[in-house]
Order: C-alpha cells, then structure tokens, then sequence
C-alpha cells in the first residue's frame, strides 16, 4: 500500500468533477468503444446543460432522479448531472425486469427519468405516469415533460453540497432475492475514491476499459469515478462482453487498467487457455507436473498479454470469488491480476491487494481507512466479516428495520461474509453464512469450495452444491459444446441417440462425483449431480442467485414480502 502520497479527501463529488474538467480539459474522458464521447473539458458542458435542464422543469435538490441504460458517455453526464448539482441519482440495471424498474421508480419516489430508447419501452404506463419528466439517454431527447418553471432554482455551488448528504440511492439485485435501496452519501464514495488512489495510483496516461454496468457500485465507483481522480479515459462497450467482442474491443483500446468479474476471466482461461494444455496427451502429462505447469503458464501468460493489448497493468477483479485454479494460472502466468472484496453497502471497497501484494485465495488487508475484524468465531479461526468506516452506507432507504438488523449494537457493518486471517491480516473469503452448510458431525461446509472444485472439471460451466435431507447434492451446467462432443466420442450407436445419451450422461455424474470427492474433505463429498440444462441466473456481478435453486418456497414468499 502507497502511503508516501495520500490524495487529499474529496469534499463531495461536485469537487471531482470541478477538479477534473479544471485540471484535464483537453483529455479524452469517455469514450465508446470505435466511437463518440467527451474530453473532459465536454464533459463539463453537457453536465451543466444537463442540470440546467432538469431545472427548467422544476427538479429540485434533493429530488429523485431515475437512470437506466447501457453504459456511455452520456450515461456518465446524466450521473453528474444530478449528482453534482444536488439531485439524488437512483441508478438501474439495464438488465432489470419490468416489475423491478416499476417498483424501484415508486419507491424511489423518482420525479424524473433518463432512460435509453432501448429500455424505455420496458417503462410501463403506470411508471410513466408517476414521472414528471422523461428523457431520453440517447442524445438527450425529452420524451415526457412538465410545463417549465417560469423561475427556475439557480444551480447549486459545490460549497453547498455537504459530505454526509444523500448522493445516490442504488437498489441491489442479490443473491438472496430482496432487493434493498443502498443509501451513499458523498463522503461515502470519496472516502473509497481515496483508498482505492491509495491502493492502485492512476495516471493520465492510463486507458481504462469498462465492461460492467455502470449501475453497479463496482463500476461506478472504481471504472468512472475513479479515472477521473487521475485525467485517464474510459471507453465503453456499447455490446455484452463476449469472449469475441471482448478481444476486439482488447486490440482497439490497449487498456492499461480494467475491472472484472471472475465469471469472465474464468471462461477466457477454460475457453482460450486450458484446451491448449489438454490438446495433446504430452502437454496433460506436462501439466499435472508443477514445475512444467508453472513454465507452461507463464508462457501462457505472455500469450494472454498479448491478447489484452499488451499494456495492461492492472486486472481487477471482485465481486464474487474467483476460481482457485483460474487465480494460480494468473498468478504463475505472472499477469498483472488483482483481488478486491465489498459490497454495495460499502461504496464497495472493503479489502483488496494491488497486482504486486496479492495472495493466493486472499483478497488482501483492509484498504486504507476501513476497520475489519471477525465476530462469532468458530474453533478453526473463521468468523463473520464486520466493519466499519465512513465508505459504509447511510442505511436503506425507507427501511429502518433492514438497516438496524445489518449492524451490530456497537456499529460494525454485518457483511453476511465468512472469512479468516493470516497473521499479516491478509483476509480469506470462505463463503456466505447464510450459505455455509452445517454438516452431521458439526462441520462447517461452504458450498462455495466445492463448486470451485466441481467447477475445475473439463465439461462442468458452473455449478451449485445444496443441502437436501442432510445429504449434499450438485446442480451442474456442462459446457453444451464440451459435453456434445465428449457424448459424440463416447457413443456407441447411433440408433437410439437419446436412450444412449442419458445412459452415458449418467456414467458422467457418477465420474464427475468421484473426481470431486476424491479432492474434498469427508464431510463435504456429495452423493447427487443433477443436469442443470440452462444457465443459472445471475446477479449484475455474475453470483448465481441462489435462492432460486435453494429452498424455493421459503425465498420466494421472502422476496414478494419484500417488495
């Protein structure tokens, strides 16, 4: 950690955006990806026409202001257009249902809305109806307006924006289902803007590439807020990170620094890397030896460099936890990776360790002026997660009994996270606790471990280990092209290709059990695998949203009492 320099603490974000558009004018900002975008100079302007423009129609500060779409330029301006101003930014996932952007704008209050023109038509009438104004993401075209105010309120000065006040209020789509408004001040998200400067020192010359929504916290804050401490520019991808639109986009920007989730960087080394080492009955034998797989990695790793454009410095990764197998390649490959550990509720950085600090498994110390500790420890060290600093969130909005149950009497954060320490105070992710499995003997399982190993195996995409009449039980999603090719290799006939195919799917379960059980502890090897035929459903961070797949009943009722 770099503390010979600590960037002075921002006031609030107008003073970033002040800062910015003052000091790198002439820089690129935000770009998409081969197209338009702003300097920062640009910037600036359309952010003031913007706010300008919200006035006009008699939004006032303090006022909810709606923001849904893909990630762009004008996205970006919309953002400060309201934060910056004093309008509190309600930010939506893109990928949000209709009922979900229906409820989030009601209990929001919301009194406008950006939207794109892709999305708008998933506004519903009734939403629409409780807006007074509409406008559109793509040129800023008003699609529903008030009368405009024959006086209206003159734009606020950055001296007027205090750093406990409301900035954004950002709705969560979880792994358990509830969804939640996270209240984030602005001293909330400068505070990890400066510990985030301290961990990871950005420059002008820096090229970011951003592939997340920009409506999760991750992005947000460390993919667009973040760059602009230093003058860097962002490009955006207009279209799903695919593994091919991904290489493409690698070559055109060069980036220097990017954010990942692990789903990502776990395909990439499954679809483009590992085959390489399997193709030949030479280079398997080579591998499974650690001295010529370190070797092989690392020449990997040039290979994969050369792929991300040659000048990347800096692969974030966070917001779920990445495939032990997929970090040592990185690790051997020497590519310059990096763990991070939040959450929506913390602005989102908790821990994390730049390319050079990092530790297999870990996610690194507690970043600068954030406390961490473990309460409730079990007799192996392990504990739930807590902590506390000015990046933890003001509470959620219009729950008061929400907020009261995530903090402990003395007001530590409940992060709902297991991990443990090393003596360095290095922090080890071991699962959720609402997820550990309590085992007959009283172990504690974390299905999370399994499913890295399940998740090893050649054919398996992803998978989910759950409980069911104290026996453990494996949901598997097999890679569809792996397994079609693995059942072409393995049939025998071709009379009856469907009786055959399940006989030599079930041969498959029973191989993959073994191969899982043989590298787990007793207590967590599981008896069933059952074929998952779709992908699982995901969260904006690529968790699987569990309680889709686990205790369906009980959940649901959960989730429809929580709306």
């Amino acid at each position: 950690m770099n503390l010979k320099n600590i960037p002075e603490r921002l006031e609030n974000l107008r003073v970033l955006l002040d800062k910015a558009t003052s000091q790198f004018w002439q820089n690129k900002a935000f770009f998409n990806v081969g197209g338009d975008g702003y300097t920062f100079q640009e910037l600036g302007e359309k952010v003031v026409e913007t706010a300008e423009m919200l006035a006009s129609y008699g939004v006032e500060p303090g006022d909810r202001v709606g923001l849904v779409g893909q990630n762009s330029p004008n996205w970006v301006a919309a953002y400060f257009a309201c934060v910056a101003y004093g309008y509190i930014v309600v930010p939506m996932l893109p990928d949000f249902s209709e009922s979900e952007l229906k409820h989030i704008l009601k209990h929001s209050e919301a009194k406008a809305l950006f939207v794109s023109d892709k999305i708008y038509p998933r506004i519903k009438e009734k939403a629409r109806d409780r807006l007074s104004l509409i406008v559109s993401l793509d040129g800023f075209k008003e699609i529903k307006t008030p009368e405009k105010v024959e006086n209206p309120l003159p734009l606020i000065g950055p001296e007027q924006i205090k750093a406990e006040d409301l900035a954004t209020i950002i709705y969560t789509s979880g792994t358990t289902g509830k969804s939640k408004g996270v209240m984030l001040s602005h001293k909330n998200l400068c505070t990890t803007l400066r510990a985030a400067q301290i961990l990871r020192p950005g420059y002008e010359w820096d090229v970011w590439l951003s592939i997340l929504p920009l409506s999760h916290t991750l992005e947000c804050s460390l993919s667009m807020l973040l760059p602009m401490m230093s003058g860097s520019c962002v490009y955006f991808l207009e279209k799903a990170p695919t593994p091919s639109i991904l290489m493409k986009a690698f070559q055109t920007v060069r980036p220097t620094t990017m954010l990942s989730v692990p789903l990502i960087i776990e395909k990439i080394y499954r679809s483009a890397v590992l085959p390489t080492f399997q193709k030949s009955a030479v280079t398997r034998t080579l591998y499974a030896i650690p001295p010529f797989r370190k070797l092989l990695n690392r020449i990997a790793g040039k290979k994969l460099m050369e792929k991300f454009g040659g000048r990347i410095r800096f692969f974030g990764i966070g917001g779920a936890k990445l495939d032990s197998e997929v970090e040592r390649f990185l690790a051997e490959a020497k590519f310059p990776y990096a763990i991070g550990y939040g959450l929506t509720e913390t602005s989102p950085l908790v821990a994390g360790a730049a390319p050079e600090m990092v530790r297999w498994k870990s996610t690194g110390p507690a970043v600068y002026g954030t406390e961490v500790k473990l309460i409730n420890l079990n007799e192996n060290g392990e504990g739930e997660i807590v902590c506390r600093g000015d990046n933890v969130m003001m509470g959620y909005y219009k729950n008061e009994e929400a907020t009261a149950e995530t903090f402990t009497p003395d007001g530590w954060f409940r992060t709902k996270d297991l991990g443990a320490f090393d003596k360095d105070g290095w922090l080890y992710i071991k699962g959720r606790v609402g997820n550990m499995i309590l085992g007959p003997s009283g172990e504690n399982i974390y299905p999370e471990e399994i499913e890295s190993v399940i998740n090893s195996h050649d054919l398996v995409e992803e998978s989910l280990v759950k409980e069911n009449k104290g026996r453990l039980e494996a949901l598997v999603h097999f890679n569809k092209e792996k397994l079609n090719a693995w059942l072409d290799e393995k049939m025998e006939s071709f009379e009856d290709y469907s009786k055959e195919a399940k006989e030599k799917l079930e041969e498959l379960k029973a191989e993959l059990i073994q191969y899982v059980n043989e590298k787990v502890s007793k207590f967590s090897r599981i008896s069933t695998i059952h074929h998952q035929e779709d992908e699982f459903e995901k969260t904006a961070t690529k968790k699987i949203k569990r309680y889709l797949y686990t205790n369906k009943e009980n959940d649901s009722k959960e989730s429809k009492d929580s709306k």
